[in-house]
């Protein structure tokens, strides 16, 4: 089951970037960077699969996934500076995206400044949304990217090289394939319950945003 799973997300993933090659990486983490819930903890990884394939070069693959940070990142900037909290409110429920993850973004932002950017695109969660933060505050905009850039591409290689080395695993060791197959059923119940979990998570989350952007509505009133 785990396998038909991993396969299906996998050519979902895979087929954008060998169709595009590198634009296609930098295409798939814009969209992640834009604060779309599409986990990086896939895409890098399966373009260090190519790599392990000797597709991809995993230097530029990682390059491309950081450019791709920076493109999708203008994108959370711009709303952030333009529409505000109440915005995101408003229409982050249609990409699940509620005032938990907006508090914890603005938290940490509040603690690190500027310097924010560049630590939370190391962290997983935390660097999808801390460019609306930073758009809020009207961080200037070139060391934003600076920011950005040094510090998605580190944690673009890291799980490129992690990709790569699953993928030589697989394909060259048999022990691996052995490994999975026997916890698949274990995995499975896994994914199951973590889907169940963030889903319910979210929704909670967007009841909160929705009371509290009537709230702002009522004192805008």
């Amino acid at each position: 089951m785990v396998e038909h799973i991993l396969s299906f997300l996998a050519n979902i993933v895979i087929s954008v970037i060998e169709a595009t090659g590198y634009w296609g990486v930098a295409l798939l983490m814009a969209i992640e960077s834009a604060c779309v819930p599409l986990p990086s903890e896939l895409i890098m990884p399966f373009a260090g699969y190519l790599v392990s394939q000797g597709k991809m070069d995993i230097w530029l693959a990682a390059t491309a996934g950081a450019l791709g940070c920076n493109l999708g990142s203008v994108v959370a900037y711009e709303v952030g500076k333009r529409g505000g909290r109440p915005f995101v409110l408003r229409y982050g429920k249609y990409l699940l995206i509620g005032a938990d993850e907006l508090d914890a973004a603005d938290r940490f932002f509040a603690r690190w400044g500027s310097a924010a950017v560049f630590v939370g695109r190391l962290l997983p969660v935390i660097r999808t949304f801390i460019a609306f933060p930073a758009g809020v505050a009207r961080m200037p905009l070139v060391p934003f990217h600076i920011y950005t850039f040094i510090g998605s591409w580190p944690f673009c290689f890291g799980l490129a090289w992690v990709g790569r080395a699953l993928g030589e695993a697989w394909h060259g060791d048999p022990r691996v394939r052995a490994v999975f197959h026997s916890l698949d059923a274990v995995i499975g119940v896994v994914l199951v319950v973590a889907v169940i979990w963030y889903v319910r998570h979210r929704l909670k989350a967007i009841k909160r945003s929705k009371a509290e952007l009537a709230a702002i509505d009522r004192a805008e009133g």
